[in-house]
C-alpha cells in the first residue's frame, strides 16, 4: 500500500511540473537555464527559397533585361568578315533556306539556329504568325519587345524591304552586346532584323556585328539569299 501511495505521489508531482511548465511558471530545477520547447511535426511540403529554382531554364517566361547604359564604340573592333568568306546554304526546318558563311559555329535552341564567328551573329527562327507582320505591328509589338530583352537597346528604323525573297519588315537597331564570360568586356552592336510572312508562318532573320565592322556586303549576301523552301 505505502509503495502504491508513493507511486501516485510521484505521479502527481510529475503532472504538477508539466503543468506549471505549460503555463508559464517554473520548475524546481528552472535556475539552470530555460526549458526546451518541442516543436510539432511540420506536414507538406518545405516553402521554396526566395532564389526560386536553380535549373536553367526553369521559367517558361524570359525576364527583362535589367538597364544599363551604351557601351562605348571600339575604333577598330574585331568583326569584319574576310572578302575571300565562302557562304554554303543551310536548309531551315522553319521551310526557307539561307546562306551563312561557312565554318561559322552552329547551335540550336528550340525554333532558333544561330551562327557565330567572333563577334558576328546570323540567327534564323520560325513560327506561326497570323497576320503578318506589319510596319505598323512591327512598332507596337516587337519594338517593345526587344527594348525589354536587348541590352541597352537604341531604335534605328522600323520599314518594310523588299528582297528576292519576298517583302520583309525590317527593324535596324543597336545593342549592347552580352558581357564576356571572363572579362565582362562588352561591345556596341549594329543589328538588323528581317520579318519574313508567307501562309501563316513568319520567319525572322537577325544580323549583328560591332558597331564599326565593314559587314554591309556580307550582310547583303545573307538576306538576300532568302528563300521559302
Amino acid at each position: 500500500m505505502a509503495t502504491r501511495r508513493c507511486m501516485r505521489l510521484v505521479s502527481g508531482l510529475v503532472g504538477l511540473a508539466w503543468l506549471l511548465a505549460a503555463c508559464g511558471g517554473a520548475g524546481p530545477n528552472s535556475a539552470q537555464g530555460p526549458t526546451a520547447t518541442v516543436s510539432p511535426p511540420q506536414t507538406g511540403s518545405p516553402a521554396p527559397s526566395k532564389g526560386g529554382s536553380s535549373s536553367p531554364g526553369g521559367s517558361p517566361t524570359e525576364s527583362p533585361i535589367p538597364p544599363e547604359k551604351p557601351v562605348p564604340t571600339e575604333s577598330s573592333p574585331p568583326g569584319d568578315i574576310p572578302d575571300n568568306t565562302a557562304f554554303v546554304a543551310y536548309h531551315a526546318p522553319g521551310g526557307f533556306t539561307i546562306r551563312v558563311p561557312e565554318g561559322w559555329a552552329r547551335t540550336r535552341k528550340g525554333t532558333d539556329v544561330t551562327f557565330t564567328d567572333k563577334l558576328n551573329t546570323i540567327s534564323a527562327a520560325w513560327l506561326s504568325a497570323a497576320p503578318p507582320p506589319t510596319v505598323a505591328s512591327a512598332k507596337q509589338t516587337d519594338v517593345s519587345q526587344l527594348r525589354d530583352t536587348q541590352r541597352a537597346f537604341r531604335l534605328g528604323q522600323v520599314r518594310s524591304v523588299t528582297l528576292p525573297g519576298g517583302k520583309a519588315v525590317l527593324i535596324t537597331f543597336q545593342a549592347n552586346s552580352e558581357p564576356n564570360a571572363v572579362t565582362g568586356k562588352q561591345y556596341r552592336l549594329d543589328v538588323e532584323r528581317f520579318e519574313f510572312s508567307r501562309g501563316g508562318k513568319e520567319a525572322v532573320l537577325t544580323l549583328s556585328s560591332p558597331v564599326g565592322a565593314d559587314n554591309v556586303d556580307p550582310w547583303r549576301i545573307v538576306s538576300e539569299s532568302f528563300a521559302w523552301s
